[in-house]
């Protein structure tokens, strides 16, 4: 069923075969379900590239499976996905493609928007890229005063900074090690000051990240590195342009900021800022791990891409995982996603996908403009194992909340890790699969009266489990399984968001509080007493606004 003739979600028959489905399912347990199918952990399990699935500690049976892909066939997924391939402009109300699977096509390939095939300029944007980054690592690139660039700040905020700076560490092991790399989001001085403070500016590159030059917090954080860089150097304007690039496609403001154009990277309006890291977006990353171990990225975002358009549902992995949300947010009333990756590398990956997940799924309408009657993306949260074990999963073991979780861990440690290591990789390891165990089957009171325990503790000893998991295990975190996870759960978003009805790429939620801080920033500024000597003078501020406004003019002195 196209958007625009569809009937309301929770009117479809499918969706109302789900919920009977999930009546008839009631308290079931995974214990229970283990039981009945002695075969159940060879069948639940998927693989994609070098990414193996395991589902089958999921509350879900045959019939479950079945009667979400006739959900995913009614709502018209694979029609939208097919849409978004062949590049129509499915972003609707900014009329904009979505091909951010264009970044990481073969340069063979052919994907059209507005009728011109966008494969090449992709293809020459990333030569470019790589041109530039081998300059950057042999040194053969050198700032004002002659000396190599040791040190690279990339300086974006939203997608600009979440997905670099995330790679980056992810990808560490890969790193051009005599190099620093920092990243800079954040307009609180604090950020940049940090990064800053102790590094030398005639050995600093500046990376600019912002499409159209004018993002307030980028711009401002840029201002301030550029007056630190000329204040370091005691040097004049010139100097900018052998310590700044951009990525932009503003050559005008750019080349005002005082940057070479020669040196401006362009991405394209149809690549959102959150599906942006493999663009131009990623030049810091590039310049990390080198041009030939971004392209092993590329091909891994790449290999994911193909399996979502052409696996069949049954085997599609992005399919299932979309569908699996579906399930626990709209029939067992689950409000957030945990995902728990068992790496340290991974440290900054939930964060990456907090942006992915929320701002592209947290909407209230639907594609029509209407407001949806159900509930839409959850919060995503979680951090590195084996630390939540000791913070937050007590409430995933014994609370009262039902929350979905996704496992991640690796085979082997990276070869920084090895061979003194292993021995702990394998204890890291080993904590990730008793979670999953210890979530999905928890311990009966039966269980822990046999080990001795008084009976008036053994309510407190007992875990009730039946908590939901994915395990998702690869070989190695490499730069080409990075590429894979993250298409993987691009993907997923999508199946969510075209079951919902919603527009997965825009996000207007994040404009109004800008408007409004533009609007605010002249009463807490300006230090005249006759220039809004009442912050309740400030149009559009309410009451209370008006009265913080007031209070911390009061506490800066003004």
């Amino acid at each position: 069923m196209n958007a625009e003739g569809r009937s309301r979600l929770d009117q479809l028959p499918e969706w109302t075969a789900l919920r009977k489905h999930r009546e008839q399912l009631g308290e079931v347990h995974l214990r229970e379900l283990f039981d009945r199918d002695p075969d159940r952990a060879r069948r639940f399990t998927l693989q994609v590239g070098d990414l193996h699935l395991d589902f089958s500690k999921h509350l879900v049976t045959d019939e479950t499976l079945r009667l979400l892909r006739e959900l995913a066939a009614a709502t018209g997924v694979a029609e939208l996905r097919e849409a978004m391939f062949r590049g129509e402009k499915i972003n609707i109300t900014e009329n904009r493609s979505v091909l951010h699977t264009a970044l990481r096509a073969p340069g063979s390939a052919v994907i059209t928007s507005d009728g011109v095939n966008v494969v090449p300029a992709v293809q020459h944007v990333l030569t470019k890229m790589a041109t530039f980054a081998d300059r950057v690592r042999s040194g053969d690139w050198k700032g004002h005063t002659g000396r190599r660039i040791r040190t690279v700040v990339n300086i974006g905020i939203g997608g600009s900074d979440l997905g670099p700076a995330m790679a980056y560490e992810a990808l560490r092991a890969y790193t051009h090690r005599d190099m620093q790399f920092r990243f800079v989001s954040n307009v609180d001085g604090a950020d940049l000051h940090e990064a800053l403070r102790d590094l030398d500016p005639a050995e600093t590159l500046f990376v600019i990240a912002s499409k159209t030059f004018t993002t307030i917090e980028t711009i401002t954080n840029a201002t301030s590195a550029r007056d630190w860089l000329l204040s370091g150097l005691g040097a004049d304007e010139q100097a900018v342009a052998k310590h700044f690039v951009a990525l932009s496609t503003n050559a005008e403001k750019v080349a005002e900021f005082g940057i070479d154009t020669v040196n401006m990277f362009e991405f394209w309006d149809w690549v959102g800022g959150r599906y942006s890291y493999d663009s131009a977006i990623g030049l810091s990353l590039m310049i990390a791990i080198g041009p030939a171990r971004f392209r092993e990225m590329l091909a891994g975002f790449h290999l994911v891409d193909e399996h979502f358009r052409s696996a069949p549902v049954e085997e599609n992995v992005p399919l299932l995982l979309g569908l699996l949300g579906i399930w626990y947010g709209n029939f067992w009333d689950a409000q957030s996603h945990a995902v728990l990756p068992y790496s340290h590398y991974l440290s900054k990956f939930t964060a990456y996908l907090q942006q992915l997940d929320m701002e592209s799924n947290g909407k209230s309408v639907d594609r029509q403009g209407h407001q949806v009657g159900w509930q839409t993306g959850p919060v995503v949260w979680g951090t590195p194992g084996t630390n939540g074990q000791h913070a937050y999963y007590q409430l995933l073991h014994q609370g009262t909340k039902m929350i979905p979780a996704d496992l991640i861990g690796f085979a082997r440690p990276v070869d920084d890790l090895r061979p003194g290591l292993v021995a702990q990789h394998d204890l890291l390891m080993a904590n990730l699969f008793a979670q999953g165990q210890a979530l999905a089957f928890g311990k009966t009171p039966d269980e822990v009266r046999a080990e001795g325990v008084a009976e008036e503790l053994v309510p407190h000893r007992t875990f009730r489990g039946n908590h939901p998991t994915s395990t998702i295990l690869a070989a190695e975190l490499t730069p080409s399984v990075l590429g894979q996870l993250i298409a993987l759960y691009e993907h997923k978003v999508f199946v969510q968001g075209a079951v919902w009805n919603i527009d997965s790429f825009d996000q207007w939620g994040v404009e109004l509080g800008k408007v409004l801080a533009k609007r605010a920033e002249p009463a807490l500024t300006e230090t005249s007493a006759s220039a809004a000597a009442a912050a309740g003078e400030v149009p559009g501020l309410d009451p209370s606004t008006a009265g913080l406004v007031a209070k911390y003019r009061e506490l800066r002195g003004r």
